[in-house]
């Protein structure tokens, strides 16, 4: 029996311009694998030149001397055009479109790494990499068709705040008490968390200022204030713990944290909170979770076997 391609058509959600979010997502992807890279050879520079490790927390000191140092600063810029083409990508797609593209800086980066440190990549890396591409690409695929993005209510702005304000705070404390205990680890799980916010609340005002410019809605309201306030924070404070990171770990460690536990979070907002795939079928959630096991599993998996890149600039 033929199937009827119109009937499948209608049911995609996207428009023809949202799916523009998916190449320019992809580009933001690559600036934000090279400019880990710079930025982690900057950071390892100074930790170097330091008397005191930067593993408890970058000082004053240490953050003044990365402004001196060219692979730092290329870093940076780097991951100031990762976040224009991220932000331009979630003004015409859903958050749940977007993010886990980024997902792909995580195999640029393994392949970067490969290059620099001369060790060629062999079949149990190659395989992570398939693992990951093929989960996003399933991802991405189901989320095309079922993911549909929806003005935020009031109320679902409030939760996302909520939320972000007690994660902050017991990100805050544990960093204040225990961070002389802690490891990569821990800082690429909490800049992760926060990322993830960042990428919500950045979808929140993307779509408020199109509210205001181009329906001639009115101007900011307090709401829409405190978010720009709390994604300013949470940003300054996951790209913190991402500079700690990178002195107590490798850039393809920081990137398959941030490639997978970001998503997770945005992703999960997207669809509990701001109902994203609410008319998708019980199997669209299923292949949700599905490609969402085999991406982590693939980064994962990756991130154990890659070898650091032993050049700095």
């Amino acid at each position: 029996m033929t199937p009827d391609l119109s009937a499948i058509s209608d049911q995609i959600s996207l428009t023809p311009s949202a799916y523009i979010g998916i190449p320019i997502a992809l580009i933001g992807a690559v600036f934000l694998a090279l400019g880990a890279q710079f930025q982690h050879r900057g950071v390892n520079k100074v930790d170097r030149l330091s008397e005191a490790p930067s593993t408890a927390g970058l000082n004053i000191g240490q953050l003044l001397l990365l402004l001196r140092r060219p692979s730092w600063v290329i870093g940076t810029l780097m991951l100031g055009l990762a976040v224009v083409f991220q932000l331009t990508a979630l003004y015409f797609a859903p958050i749940i479109v977007v993010q886990p593209l980024g997902a792909i800086a995580l195999i640029i980066t393994a392949i970067v790494n490969s290059r620099v440190s001369g060790v060629k990549l062999k079949q149990d890396a190659i395989r992570p990499i398939i693992f990951c591409v093929g989960g996003v690409g399933l991802f991405v695929t189901f989320a095309t068709i079922f993911a549909r993005s929806k003005e935020i209510t009031q109320s679902q702005l409030v939760t996302v705040l909520i939320i972000l304000g007690v994660v902050t705070i017991a990100f805050a404390l544990l960093f204040a008490f225990l961070r002389k205990k802690f490891g990569a680890l821990i800082y690429i799980v909490g800049a992760g968390v926060l990322y993830g916010f960042v990428a919500t609340l950045a979808k929140v005002v993307i779509d408020r200022v199109h509210t205001i410019f181009i329906n001639g809605a009115q101007g900011f309201e307090g709401l829409t204030i405190a978010c720009v306030v709390a994604l300013l924070a949470a940003t300054v404070l996951g790209g913190y713990f991402v500079q700690t990171a990178y002195s107590s770990g490798p850039p393809d460690l920081v990137i398959a944290g941030l490639t997978v536990i970001d998503p997770i979070v945005a992703v999960s907002i997207g669809i509990i909170v701001l109902q994203e795939a609410s008319t998708a079928p019980w199997y669209a959630i299923l292949a949700f979770v599905v490609a969402g096991a085999l991406a982590v599993y693939g980064v994962v998996q990756l991130s154990r076997r890659q070898p650091e890149a032993a050049a700095r600039l």
